[in-house]
């Protein structure tokens, strides 16, 4: 029988993943560096892929039935429901933020035929609605698998619920999460102005990435680290990854499905890949990352009974 997650062992847990994700993209990305000259996608006719963009959302769509309402409900696992809800709604905002006030500076949209042409509000002149579906079934598919793994899947390293409800506050301060943030955006500024092809213009997208995944876990992740299930974790990454890759570098990018605009991008990109910019293999790392922190935050609230204050503050209310 597999052992149980201790508190102990969280801490090795959570390097083995990050080695696990570096064994894969270290060969991976001195692999795509060889690479000199993009293959070419023919997209000279005059539609090349109607409703792609609105099409591609059951890729998000799919696994959330399929999950939500066959897997979980056949194996008997229990989802709270509000732990649930409450993370995406404190999670999609992000999604909303970036596409409403960032999204006419680090995203394009040069094929419209392959959206329903509804826009959407945003500054700039509006994006496509597929943008606030596709952040909305993406964190819900995240937070599903990562459930999915977590109570059957992987259940054998499940944090008993006991543990989960053992502590004495929430918010916990995690100085290397803040470091980590100041020395990833320092190194982006310090590549776009010295080493980038064009360095004109400033990181926004990849600042934006690093502290929507790091500002959250300067704070939380102390306590969220002993109750992940890491193995779910690495699961749900590397799932999310090759989904979203395959996605970006054969479909989004070189179909004109959506773009990004290099003033706005560190300026390291994928060659082989459509000049993929390095911020689009970060997203849903990133996302996956700050959904999991969020919802053991709100899973070992709600399951402790007691209040905002006194769980967040360590306070008696």
């Amino acid at each position: 029988m597999a052992k149980l997650e201790g508190p102990e062992n969280s801490r090795r847990s959570s390097w083995m993943v990050a080695a696990m994700v570096a064994m894969v993209a270290l060969p991976a990305a001195l692999t795509l560096h060889t690479v000199r000259v993009p293959a070419v996608v023919d997209v000279t006719a005059p539609n090349p892929s109607p409703y792609g963009y609105t099409v591609s959302l059951l890729l998000f769509i799919v696994p959330i039935v399929v999950i939500a309402f066959w897997f979980l409900p056949q194996e008997g696992v229990q989802v709270s429901k509000k732990s649930f809800w409450i993370t995406i709604a404190l999670l999609f905002p992000l999604g909303v933020v970036l596409d409403y006030f960032f999204a006419h500076l680090f995203l394009s949209f040069p094929n419209p035929d392959a959206t329903l042409r509804i826009t959407a509000p945003a500054l700039g002149g509006g994006v496509p609605v597929e943008e606030y579906l596709f952040y909305f079934f993406g964190f819900v598919t995240v937070l599903l698998l990562y459930i999915w793994f977590d109570e059957y899947w992987l259940h054998a390293y499940t944090v008993p619920a006991e543990q989960r409800i053992a502590f004495e506050r929430l918010l916990r301060f995690h100085p290397e999460s803040l470091v980590l943030a100041v020395v990833l955006i320092a190194a982006a500024i310090a590549y776009k102005k010295l080493l980038a092809p064009d360095p004109s213009g400033f990181p926004g997208y990849f600042t934006f990435l690093v502290l929507s995944a790091l500002l959250p876990s300067a704070a939380l992740f102390p306590t969220a680290r002993p109750v992940i299930n890491w193995r779910a974790f690495s699961l749900t990454v590397f799932l999310m990854l090759l989904t979203s890759l395959m996605w970006e570098a054969t479909l989004g990018v070189p179909y004109g499905w959506w773009g990004y605009q290099p003033r706005q991008m560190v300026g390291l990109a994928i060659t082989a890949w459509a000049h993929l910019p390095i911020e689009a293999v970060m997203v849903w790392a990133a996302v996956s990352f700050t959904t999991v922190i969020v919802y053991e935050i709100v899973r070992r609230w709600k399951s402790s009974g007691r209040g905002a204050k006194s769980v967040f503050l360590g306070k008696e209310v």
